[in-house]
């Protein structure tokens, strides 16, 4: 599991018949601290995020099609909680 931002949204005309009704967000993947680590995931929202939310995003597509309840499915990224603070000890 990763922290990320979202940081967009992806619209899709012609997708899989997995994806209909689902939103697919652009998450920019964060270090620990907060920081860009200049790598991203399209994920599939279960959560309704939106631009601007730290999220917690499962990147791994067993566990993805897990949590959508799809298998099998083209997914590898599901964005499953959104942070509300993070707090690292020094």
């Amino acid at each position: 599991m990763h922290i990320g931002k979202v940081s967009g949204t992806v619209v899709a005309t012609f997708k899989d018949k997995v994806f209909e009704g689902k939103k697919l967000l652009i998450v920019d993947r964060l270090t620990p601290e907060g920081e860009p680590t200049g790598h991203y995931w399209i994920a599939v929202d279960d959560v309704q995020a939106g631009v601007g939310d730290t999220v917690l995003v499962i990147d791994e597509g067993n566990s993805a099609r897990q949590v959508v309840g799809m298998d099998p499915a083209p997914i590898r990224a599901v964005v499953v909680g959104i942070v509300d603070e993070i707090d690292i000890a020094a």
